[in-house]
């Protein structure tokens, strides 16, 4: 049997013998040099009920040795570092020292250095889907004269995974920004959805259709010497109301604020009931529906009835 396996494909045997002594024979007669070499930092064989969480390094320094063809030649991803957690249970500070076995080299090159020599990771126990408001990301003024009117998202949430102590606290997801700079009409985009945590994910990559309404602006306006009228007062009964004009502000559609005028404001003390002396009365406007009042000054008057 062992004269039938040397026997076999011999020319090919000898092949990769004389292959790999000439290797040998390059690699031996070149230099050796160092070389310092920042490389990514991955973990594998994570375990279902568990998630990486807390801030780990994304990378860590080594040094490697090795013929200077090989290591001048080195690129990204040639080297990586490794950690591997299938066996590991979940834990707030869990450390591991960074062994050259935990460093992927090609063939010939040493690690000497790593830099951490060891590294800490919080592993958490996976949670299970949380459900989270979208909130849309809103930047920018619309034009002169106009506002934000209703914001509407779908969908409205999305389902969140992650590390249990992450959800927990975890209460919105966030879109991309939409502008509304200087728009006067809706804004409708279609915007990623994304967490700010980089510790949890969406369960689903989610886009949100988000709809902005710009409407007309509400108009301020301010009517002044409008007079104080005494509304219910007893008969047979004289009223001093000092002083006797206020200055009243309104807001409300522009169209409407517009076209009011100061008679349609009734300004007036309400004076049911109250028996002849002196009063310090609060001022009540009576305006057109759809309009607020948002000052009076003065908001109250001294009422003298006789």
């Amino acid at each position: 049997m062992s004269i039938q396996f040397f026997s076999e494909n011999i020319w090919l045997k000898g092949l990769s013998v004389s292959l790999a002594f000439g290797f040998w024979v390059v690699v031996a007669g070149e230099p050796v040099v160092e070389r310092g070499l920042e490389v990514p930092l991955g973990f594998e064989n994570i375990p279902e009920t568990l998630q990486v969480s807390g801030e780990p390094p994304d990378t860590v320094r080594v040094r490697l040795r090795g013929s200077r063809r090989v290591v001048n030649g080195l690129t990204q991803g040639d080297v990586v570092a490794v950690l591997d957690l299938e066996s590991e249970r979940s834990g707030d500070r869990r450390l591991f020292d960074m062994y050259a076995d935990r460093i992927r080299v090609p063939f010939g090159v040493e690690v000497t250095q790593i830099v951490p020599a060891n590294i800490t990771i919080s592993l958490d126990r996976a949670g299970i889907p949380e459900s989270v408001v979208v909130v849309p990301d809103i930047e920018g003024r619309p034009a002169e004269g106009f506002a934000i009117g209703r914001i509407s998202v779908l969908p409205d949430a999305v389902n969140v995974v992650g590390p249990d102590s992450i959800l927990a606290n975890l209460l919105e997801a966030l879109t991309e920004p939409i502008s509304i700079e200087g728009a006067s009409g809706r804004v409708q985009e279609i915007v990623t959805v994304g967490v700010a945590d980089p510790t949890v994910r969406l369960q689903t990559p989610t886009s949100a259709e988000v709809t902005v309404e710009i409407v007309p602006a509400p108009l301020d306006r301010t009517f002044g010497d409008l007079p104080v009228n005494a509304r219910d007062l007893a008969t047979n009964r004289r009223v001093t109301i000092e002083p006797s004009t206020v200055s009243v502000g309104v807001r409300g559609a522009r169209e409407e604020v517009t076209e009011l005028d100061s008679a349609s404001l009734d300004t007036f003390v309400y004076l049911a009931e109250l028996q002849p002396g002196r009063y310090n009365l609060p001022v009540t406007v009576e305006s057109t529906e759809g309009l607020g009042v948002t000052d009076i000054q003065p908001s109250r008057v001294t009422v003298t009835i006789q």
